[in-house]
């Protein structure tokens, strides 16, 4: 499968969930034969944290302007089974018209922030990567949240065929790491600062550590200001490449995932960073949010906590009982989802879309999203 990703960054994982995706998912579909073309536009924050300059088992194309490099796309989706946009794509709507214009058998949309896009739709305000004819164009959207997203993108942006295309880890990057001792804790958390995370983040990382003195708490990641409400056992790193990620989970014995607020809210919704800490063995202490339980057994794979009481008590679980759910999370992990699991099924939606007559678009409901 040829595929054409018009996409936020593949280059730079600072800040963002999409380049983490995107190289396991290019490096899978190309172990499938496969190959994905991903023009990304040059921006300086991602410029000035470029971890990647070439996607491996595909092209990336950087520019400047994306009419500068016009023909190169129009040339690329002339030769794509799928031509593809993005969520938070800065040229989203350059490029749906380009995509739209093609002779690509299918035209996707893949919509990695559903939760950002249903609560901008809802209060009517812009969605700066959907124009007003919302979804309705596209003969399959993919979506990274499950759930009631899926009708909600039906039913408000006017999706034909809306199918969830989940997070994923891959194992040649998420896997056991030697610990090391900058990144040594007894609790962890990586995740960009979000303010619809913060309450959960309170409750099961921040108040655990403020009642746990004695212990360490290690918060990797982008966008944590001098107002953030730090501890004095919380251990910073500002940002963290990928290459490291491995051993900053397994620098503790165990990790936290907190869920942003209008992803909970859509339930199904497993971030990628749970499916990296399963990998590496390391025990993931996770919010609650519907759906959960359809990827790891809760108790058994994974540990769930609604308060900071529940949190502390998994915080004193002997470190072998921790261990054992660690290594059940890995098998897990690896036998259904790695972003091998997730390229196969990402080509059968698209073989099945393309294979699928021409369905009528549904009718806009909650005004569109321009």
């Amino acid at each position: 499968m040829r595929l054409v990703v018009f996409g936020l960054t593949v280059s730079s994982s600072w800040g963002n969930g999409h380049a983490t995706l995107w190289r396991g998912l290019a490096g899978a579909l190309a172990r499938l034969g496969g190959r994905v073309t991903f023009f990304e536009r040059e921006q300086p924050w991602y410029a000035a944290h470029r971890d990647v300059r070439a996607l491996a088992g595909g092209e990336l194309v950087l520019y400047e302007d994306l009419a500068g490099v016009r023909p190169r796309a129009e040339a690329a989706l002339a030769a794509a089974d799928v031509a593809m946009v993005t969520s938070y794509c800065p040229d989203a709507l350059a490029a749906t018209d380009l995509v739209l214009a093609s002779r690509a058998p299918v035209k996707a949309f893949y919509d990695l922030d559903p939760g950002v896009t249903l609560e901008r739709v809802g209060a009517g305000q812009p969605v700066e990567w959907l124009g007003p004819r919302g979804l309705r164009d596209f003969e399959l959207v993919l979506s990274f949240t499950g759930g009631r997203a899926l009708a909600a993108l039906r039913e408000r942006l006017g999706a034909r065929r809306a199918v969830p295309l989940h997070g994923s880890v891959d194992p040649a990057v998420h896997r056991a790491a030697p610990p090391r001792a900058e990144l040594a804790g007894d609790l962890s958390y990586l995740g960009t600062y979000a303010p619809s995370r913060q309450a959960a983040l309170e409750a099961l990382f921040l108040r655990p550590a403020e009642r746990l003195p004695r212990l360490t708490f290690v918060l990797a990641g982008a966008g944590y200001e001098g107002s953030f409400p730090w501890r004095p056992n919380v251990r910073y790193v500002r940002h963290l490449e990928p290459a490291l990620h491995a051993s900053f989970f397994c620098s503790s014995p165990l990790t936290v995932s907190v869920t942003r607020a209008e992803m909970a809210a859509l339930g199904h919704c497993p971030s990628g960073r749970l499916f990296e800490a399963a990998a590496c063995g390391v025990p993931v202490l996770s919010d609650w949010f519907e759906g959960l339980d359809a990827f790891f057994d809760p108790g058994r794979e994974i540990l769930v906590a609604r308060t900071t009481e529940e949190a502390i008590a998994a915080l004193r679980l002997p470190r072998a009982a921790l261990r054992r759910i660690g290594a059940r999370a890995r098998e897990r992990a690896f036998a259904e989802h790695t972003a091998d699991a997730r390229a196969a099924e990402l080509v059968r939606r698209c073989e099945e879309a393309a294979r699928a007559p021409a369905e009528r678009a549904p009718a806009l409901t909650g005004g569109g999203a321009a």
